[in-house]
């Protein structure tokens, strides 16, 4: 088949016969109800048979049973999705740069047996790290067939709003190998959070939720704290949908740091009296660029009581971030070993603790005393006096160019 014929296969076919995958199986796990699930968004974009032609050999020449050539696809993938992220469109929303995800991943730990959540999945980068992180050759000698199973089954949830974030999510997990990840196409918003129950909360909870949007007042009846703040609904969600013992490592914008109207200040000091707030990242500029130059940070938090201290730690790579000069996976080599080893912090300029007393009405945006600079306080008199030196020399400086002008 070619030309026309193709394309009449393609769109009259092939993609109602994927689509039916979905309503044609009973269970939701299987990889099939998946492939369904994926092509009940998609439609053919290639309007040419030919071209379709030799799309379909290339795919053909693929031996999609040998896991070396199934990694390769799932990297190409994979920069596919960097390279939308990074493009400045609308496609740069769905992606977190992988440095960001591999430190956030790596300082929360997960293990087999625990739920990993993500609300707003976007290209599903949190969630494929996670399984990275858990299948390393060392790891995955030691695992049983139910452990694989679990992996498999029982261990990745998320939820997407977006039909093309929702596609590309689904597609980059099953690349990867997670042929039966719990995502699904829909609002997490929309979800009463009051009707959150033990049963539905996940032991991690790792995500980059979307900031800056307004919601209605239908989806803010939600909250027990009403805002039109997107990133202040999420932030709730987040933390009802946390297990007891419970690890959350959430991407939010810096003003929800250091903003004290009512609807953030009531969510803070919910935050801070029944969660355990430990650690603060400070992302620099430019991490999410182009698409976005929203200054970020990393909240650590857990369900294992209040917060007594916050350490915080700033990242500061050695060059200003660009598109052509990402953050990368070494920037956070410090923070990592010191999050897993406490007795070494606050020894150097990137890190400090601040004590739950000494934060006050619920402004946690904390400054680097490293770098506070010193303002000498002058007396009257003597700063008088400093002025009319300047004065002076100013004075000095014009009448030199002065002469030089005449000659």
């Amino acid at each position: 088949l070619t030309g026309d014929d193709m394309t009449e296969f393609v769109n009259d076919k092939l993609f109602p016969y994927l689509k039916g995958f979905k309503n044609n199986t009973n269970n939701p796990k299987s990889i099939k109800y998946k492939i369904g699930a994926i092509f009940e968004y998609l439609d053919n974009k290639v309007v040419s048979g030919h071209t379709l032609r030799e799309v379909l050999d290339i795919i053909d020449s693929l031996n999609f049973q040998s896991s070396d050539e199934l990694f390769e696809l799932s990297q190409i993938y994979e920069q596919l999705l960097k390279g939308m992220g990074s493009d400045g469109g609308n496609s740069g929303e769905f992606y977190t740069p992988r440095a960001v995800i591999k430190a956030m991943v790596d300082a929360t730990s997960p293990q087999v047996g625990q739920t990993i959540y993500d609300g707003a999945i976007g290209s599903a980068g949190f969630l494929v790290e996670a399984f990275t992180y858990m299948t390393t050759p060392e790891k995955k000698k030691n695992y049983s067939a139910t452990d694989w199973e679990t992996l498999q089954s029982d261990t990745f949830y998320g939820m997407e709003k977006t039909s093309l974030g929702y596609v590309m999510g689904m597609m980059n997990l099953i690349l990867h190998g997670i042929e039966s990840p719990n995502v699904y196409k829909g609002n997490t918003l929309t979800e009463n959070i009051r009707d959150i129950q033990e049963k539905d909360r996940h032991n991690i909870i790792l995500a980059n939720p979307p900031f800056g949007g307004k919601e209605k007042s239908q989806i803010q009846q939600n909250f027990p704290i009403q805002s039109n703040a997107t990133e202040l609904l999420f932030l709730q969600h987040f933390m009802k949908m946390l297990k007891l013992e419970g690890k959350a490592s959430i991407i939010i914008p810096e003003g929800v740091l250091f903003q004290t109207n009512k609807a953030f200040s009531n969510v803070k000091q919910e935050l801070l009296e029944n969660y355990n707030v430990h650690t603060i990242v400070s992302l620099p500029a430019g991490v999410f660029l182009p698409y976005s130059g929203v200054k970020t940070n990393i909240l650590f938090f857990d369900r294992k009581g209040a917060t007594s201290n916050i350490w915080y730690y700033e990242v500061n790579p050695p060059y200003k971030l660009t598109k052509n000069k990402p953050i990368a996976n070494e920037h956070f080599k410090e923070f990592i070993e010191l999050f897993h080893n406490a007795d070494k912090r606050g020894k150097g300029e990137n890190d400090w603790t601040i004590g739950i007393n000494d934060i006050k009405e619920y402004d946690i945006s904390a400054k680097n005393p490293h770098k506070i600079v010193e303002i000498e306080h002058l007396a009257p008199k003597e700063l008088l006096g400093k002025i009319k030196n300047n004065d002076t020399q100013i004075n000095k400086l014009i009448n030199e160019i002065e002469d030089l002008i005449n000659g």
